[in-house]
């Protein structure tokens, strides 16, 4: 029976445990630490809901201590991504005639499974294999995400509820369907939410998913794919294939029935994703809709009336947070000629005292980079300002990959405004500063909108309220989330929608109704309850 208008639960975020000595929830959570790091998992393919296990495998390691395996996990073969994609229009037609409420209720139940029952489960496993400690895992897999889930499903309601107006003896109204074909998620190793907004974000829309995680995130893609399980998601709907990226994505990007991209990932491989696309796109069924957030060459700009206290931990936090493998974390910093001194006197004190170590400990406040690649890609760019007569490291610079993949946060002075590392993107704790004149502050935001390609965060510390109001102004187009006063990270769900413009993104806006649009092809439609028997009009009466 349906004969009532449902109301969702009003979305929240989730509270942040603290993880406190002492603490029961700490307990818990070595415990469960302690427990993963003992198992071996073996982690299948899940294609229609069935796991598959292959001979072709990869291995899930912790990046803090490269030695230990924490499972292998199966790569699909080109057989088995047809299979996934086959899964997924099979499944579509019943998935996108399930009453919306039904799916919103699949997700609600998702989101309070991972709160509750599995939180310890999925934090200790993005700490484990994507190397983040107890606090970064904590607003990401189990907050950020909860929060994701929640907010999208109220997202959803809202976007069903926006109807036209109707005139006498019509009536007018909009559906808005799912997409026509199958949507490609492709997530990214730094955020279990990212991973999971990415593919569920589409679903809640009616939409049935093709899944790569990256390979360095296995883990806890595979713990959220049991989760949705239990949930209530039916087979097919998600279909979960690691494997190598040029083979998965040869095969999707070919397929007719190809309906949408939802990516975050490196600017390169998302050119790559579109430029294929726009080759293809003859042979498409409809036109995908290529949803992206790449990368971030992000920025703090400290006016002369700012405390340097705050933008000194603003800088710390945001640069060094997560070893620098956020999208949004700052990697270039501008400081004025006049409080420059006592700028790195407190930076370099602060910074002296933070090593990285262990994501098994709670007292680093970062931990290893992914993996060697990503190492050494940073230790080039360390090796070369040490080299170079255009920058100094002040701050930092240690590296060591011989049972970790560790490095020091590491601040680089440039002479030149253009040195390389204030201008490419690293993903990695590296920092660079350049000092302006204090008498060419325009110019100095010149160089913060006109340095990079990209245009996702950045922040601007001042108290001189006329200062931050034009630097609001001069800085328009050089940030899809602005900060005033605060570190460029950290959006919240509900709070700051996420993403950027210029080469960082499409900005479609994660965590908002806008990104839940982009999976739906509305139809409009009226109805005339009397219409006219006859073809002539009004005027043409003699």
């Amino acid at each position: 029976m349906n004969n009532s208008i449902f109301k969702l639960p009003v979305a929240y975020n989730e509270p942040i445990k603290q993880f406190l000595p002492g603490s029961s929830e700490r307990n818990f959570l070595d415990r469960e630490l302690a427990r993963q790091m003992d198992l071996k998992v073996e982690i299948p393919l899940i294609i229609n809901g069935q796991k598959i296990h292959t001979k072709d495998t990869g291995v899930a390691r912790c990046p803090h201590d490269h030695g230990h395996i924490l499972g292998n996990y199966s790569r699909a073969s080109e057989e088995q991504i047809h299979l996934a994609i086959d899964a997924a229009l099979a499944a579509k037609p019943a998935w996108e005639a399930m009453a919306w409420q039904d799916r919103a209720a699949i997700f609600l139940k998702a989101a309070d499974l991972i709160s509750q029952k599995y939180t310890y489960k999925i934090n200790a496993a993005t700490m484990l294999n994507q190397s983040k400690n107890a606090f970064q895992a904590e607003i990401d897999a189990t907050c950020e995400l909860v929060d994701f889930l929640r907010f999208n499903v109220n997202f959803m309601e809202e976007i069903y509820g926006g109807q036209p107006i109707s005139d006498k003896g019509i009536w007018n109204r909009t559906e808005y369907r799912p997409l026509e074909g199958f949507v490609f998620a492709l997530t990214p190793f730094n955020f279990t939410a990212i991973a999971g907004n990415l593919c569920t974000a589409p679903a809640m829309m009616g939409n049935t998913i093709v899944w790569k995680p990256a390979s360095t995130a296995v883990l806890s893609g595979y713990y959220l794919m049991e989760i949705f399980k239990e949930a209530g998601l039916p087979d097919g709907v998600i279909n979960f294939i690691p494997g190598q990226g040029s083979k998965t994505g040869k095969i999707v990007l070919s397929h007719n029935n190809l309906a949408g991209i939802h990516f975050t990932g490196s600017t390169r491989v998302f050119q790559t994703l579109w430029q294929k696309t726009g080759e293809n796109i003859a042979q498409y069924k409809s036109y995908p809709r290529i949803v992206g957030e790449t990368g971030g060459k992000d920025y703090i700009f400290m006016h002369p009336s700012a405390q340097v206290e705050t933008v000194v931990t603003a800088a710390i936090r945001g640069a060094f947070e997560y070893q620098g493998q956020k999208c949004s974390a700052c990697s270039r910093l501008y400081v004025p000629q006049s409080r420059w001194d006592v700028f790195k006197e407190q930076l370099t004190a602060q910074l002296s005292g933070i090593k990285p170590g262990s994501v098994l400990s709670y007292t680093p406040f970062l931990n290893a980079v992914i993996d060697e690649k990503a190492f050494d890609t940073i230790d080039g760019f360390i090796s070369r300002a040490e080299a170079s007569d255009k920058a100094d490291v002040i701050a930092g610079g240690g590296r060591d990959k011989s049972s970790g993949y560790f490095i020091e946060p590491t601040v680089i002075l440039a002479r030149d405004p253009l040195y390389e590392s204030m201008v490419e993107e690293i993903f990695g704790p590296v920092l660079t500063v350049y000092v302006y004149d204090d008498t060419q502050m325009d110019a100095a935001l010149d160089l913060v909108d006109n340095t990079c390609a990209y245009a996702l965060t950045g922040a601007v510390f001042a108290r001189d309220r006329q200062a931050i109001a034009h630097m609001t102004q001069r800085l328009t187009h050089s940030a899809g989330n602005f900060y005033i006063n605060d570190k460029p990270t950290g959006a919240v769900v509900g709070q700051q929608p996420f993403g950027g413009g210029r080469k960082s993104g499409t900005n479609d806006k994660a965590g908002s109704r806008l990104n839940l649009l982009r999976w739906t092809s509305p139809r409009t439609i009226k109805e005339t309850f009397v219409p006219p028997e006859r073809h002539e009009y009004p005027f043409m009466a003699e």
